[in-house]
């Protein structure tokens, strides 16, 4: 039974809830980072999208995808959590994860998505519902309606599946997805095109935000978009996706991978602190970034009451207001 057109119907008026005045504010990547960059935008956004890589196959999505036709639901059902504004029932669900039995290791958000898939035939149309379920502020869109596979030359050498990628050392060459016939959604295209703000949040570079970006269709959204482009720069460097990269290095692959042509605003973290051992803290100079089209705003925004480095949602929101 296709259930799509009733459960889509209740949950229309609830893409995006919010009214107030405010940017309609658009951020693009995965995982943690994204999950951050939705908190911090939440407290000035009239509207917000998130876009979501839909690459991943480690973990619970990993063995939800082998059998079901859907994109990998984890870094979904984080971008559903972080954009719900008070702790609920339904937010303990969706964050619940089995510790036993044949359910071990999955997280029951990611089940309900999977059944809400099947349920609706509509991937879209089932983070819609959950969406709806969660009170979400906001919506929440897959990079692509299908599943898609990372692929990346490292060094020379293909690599395969985003697991693989950030796993193997060495200079990531060329990144993009197949199938071959993949494009992103419409919808994210649309909304892209139509946002006063784009942010580009921060998170593992390549198999996070550059698995995003390189959706085709994407990229080139950004770049002929009207609204303001920010990226917010990572904190720290990543063992070994970027292992040794500076905020430059961080900058070149955005533009000769990540397809990003048009400048910017960099939003880099400004303090100093001691970074996890064989760590490094990312920063990018004015002049660096400036040579290349881009300009660098500055802040206090790290969090440091997180033991692993991380933003501080409310400096960090403070800041992106201030780019619009």
């Amino acid at each position: 039974m296709d259930l799509r057109p009733s459960l889509v119907t209740q949950t229309d008026p609830a893409l995006i809830p919010r009214d107030h005045d405010g940017p309609a504010v658009v951020a693009i990547g995965g995982g943690a980072g994204l999950a951050q960059t939705l908190r911090a935008v939440q407290d000035y956004a009239g509207s917000i999208t998130a876009v979501v890589s839909v690459a991943d196959d480690g973990g619970s999505s990993g063995r939800l995808i082998q059998g079901l036709d859907i994109p990998p639901p984890g870094d979904l059902r984080k971008a559903l959590l972080a954009l719900t504004p008070q702790p609920s029932l339904m937010g303990e669900l969706f964050s619940h994860r089995f510790g036993a039995a044949d359910v071990a290791g999955h997280s029951l958000g990611n089940l309900l998505l999977a059944a809400l898939g099947e349920l609706t035939d509509d991937f879209a149309a089932a983070l819609q519902i959950a969406g709806h379920l969660l009170g979400i502020n906001g919506r929440v869109l897959p990079a692509s309606k299908q599943r898609l596979l990372l692929l990346a030359s490292i060094d020379g050498q293909l690599v395969s599946g985003e697991v693989c990628i950030s796993e193997t050392a060495g200079t990531v060459e060329t990144l993009k997805v197949g199938p071959g016939e993949a494009r992103a959604y419409e919808a994210v295209t649309d909304a892209i095109r139509e946002a006063d703000q784009i942010v580009l949040s921060p998170g593992s570079l390549y198999t996070s935000l550059l698995a995003a970006l390189v959706v085709p269709g994407i990229a080139d959204a950004v770049n002929k978009a009207s609204g303001s482009l920010a990226w917010v720069l990572n904190l720290i460097t990543q063992r070994p996706e970027s292992l040794a990269m500076d905020g430059a290095a961080h900058l070149a692959a955005l533009q000769q991978i990540g397809g990003i042509t048009r400048g910017g605003t960099i939003v880099s973290n400004s303090t100093a602190f001691t970074p996890p051992d064989g760590l490094e803290q990312v920063t990018i100079s004015e002049l660096d970034a400036l040579q290349v089209g881009w300009v660098v705003a500055s802040g206090d925004l790290h969090d440091r009451e997180t033991q692993w480095p991380q933003h501080d949602p409310f400096r960090l929101g403070n800041l992106l207001s201030q780019l619009v």
